[in-house]
């Protein structure tokens, strides 16, 4: 069962990340101008991961919550669920839109743009963001398409979303000339029919769950009840808009818009080769949260122990892929030969102890699945908030330069990870 749901989320998440990573990939080969687009869409990332880390607290929160309610039996309750995320989703579309329009050209030259950069980023997020409630949609209400069992049409989400985008790059950004603002419009008009193709799914007859005009509200204290369990998704993506800030900041001041473009293209590299484990934990959540509100312990803790050793030995395999083949995971993204050659050895330092970050993810989706929202939020911020941040701005300041940047994720792994799985061992596997 956990394969059967997992392996369609693990596509869903891949190709979902097909939406960024293939405007990168055709950015960052634009002649004369590739490197300094594919730097400015950079410094576009901790918006879009705060997009996505939105979408994470309504629709992880909701999902979750609605898979609980399943297994009691309580299915009129878990639609309530649904329509709040519904209502909940366009009142934050509506007001990120507006507020981040306004700010944004102020808001990317905190975030480590350059005189340089400036006009490539704001180009791409001025048409990104009036997109912003087909993200929200997409991404916040196919939880509730996985968490129904639906996991097939949960993934063609995003494999129409990623088709379309992979069609519409060569023609915006190369054949009509457009760069980076054509890049942003063909995701925009793909996350538009992503999420046509979730309302449509969850307004049919195929749907178990469905959105129901009468549930189309805020009821705040449900919202409370969500936002406890989506916390935890929230704060790690959150938080990672905080290090990547933390990242492009501190590379601009000691090394320059080549080290922001090279976090860029690992940035890339991460997001895809996490993505695979992300999706596996996320997909194992339905099963554990419905077998806990069932009662039946034994079937979670074997759930538990499975996404562990699948966990683990795909992140050994992905930090083996990295250690062999550096260079052609860069140039994937960029032809800059100078990018590439520095590029190497921040790619080796980022990657050290990789394995380290399947212990998060296990510990973090059992958390999650089973409510305990507490602990989960606790362990998203001691990695990131807590470890990574600071050494983020330390590191470089006692003499390590920018191979400090490279090296706290790493750290991080290492103490945040092992910590938070040690607590779910104790706190929950031992006890259920």
């Amino acid at each position: 069962l956990l394969v059967r749901l997992a392996l369609p989320a693990i596509a869903a998440q891949l190709i979902n990340a097909l939406y960024n990573i293939v405007d990168r990939i055709y950015i960052g080969h634009i002649p004369d101008t590739g490197d300094l687009a594919l730097t400015g869409l950079g410094i576009c990332f901790p918006v879009l991961m705060f997009l996505s880390a939105l979408s994470a607290l309504v629709g992880m929160g909701g999902g979750s919550r609605a898979a609980i309610r399943m297994g009691e039996g309580q299915m009129e309750k878990a639609n309530e669920i649904l329509g709040n995320c519904a209502a909940l989703l366009l009142v934050i579309s509506a007001v990120v839109t507006v507020v981040f329009q306004i700010w944004k050209e102020p808001m990317l030259l905190l975030f480590g743009a350059s005189e340089r950069t400036i006009g490539y980023a704001t180009d791409y997020l001025g048409i990104y963001l009036w997109g912003t409630v087909f993200v929200q949609c997409a991404l916040g209400l196919n939880n509730f398409i996985t968490t129904q069992g639906f996991a097939g049409f949960s993934m063609a989400t995003v494999v129409l979303g990623a088709v379309t985008n992979i069609i519409l790059d060569p023609i915006f950004i190369f054949g009509l000339h457009m760069g980076v603002r054509g890049a942003a419009l063909a995701t925009v008009i793909s996350q538009m029919i992503s999420a046509l193709w979730v309302v449509r799914f969850l307004t049919g007859s195929k749907a178990v769950l469905h959105i129901k005009r009468e549930f189309l509200r805020i009821d705040w204290k449900l919202t409370g009840q969500i936002a406890s369990l989506g916390l935890s998704g929230f704060i790690m993506q959150s938080t990672n808009c905080l290090v990547s800030i933390l990242c492009n900041t501190t590379l601009r001041d000691f090394g320059g818009d080549l080290y922001v473009g090279i976090m860029t293209v690992i940035n890339s590299i991460r997001e895809v080769m996490t993505l695979p484990v992300h999706g596996f934990t996320s997909g194992s959540q339905p099963v554990l949260g419905y077998d806990y509100g069932a009662g039946k312990p034994g079937r979670v803790r074997e759930g538990i122990r499975f996404v562990t050793v699948t966990a683990i030995v795909y992140t050994l395999l992905a930090w083996i892929a990295v250690i062999v083949s550096p260079r052609f995971l860069l140039s994937v993204f960029t032809n800059n030969k100078e990018m590439l050659n520095v590029g190497e050895h921040a790619l080796n330092l980022y990657f050290m102890g990789f394995c380290f970050m399947a212990f998060q993810f296990c510990g973090q989706c059992t958390f999650v699945a089973l409510g305990r929202s507490k602990q989960a939020v606790f362990f998203s911020l001691l990695r990131k908030a807590v470890i990574v941040a600071p050494l983020t701005v330390l590191l470089p300041r006692l003499g390590l330069g920018v191979d400090g940047v490279f090296l706290a994720e790493p750290i991080s792994n290492v103490i945040g990870g092992s910590s938070c799985f040690i607590a779910m061992y104790l706190q929950v596997y031992r006890k259920l």
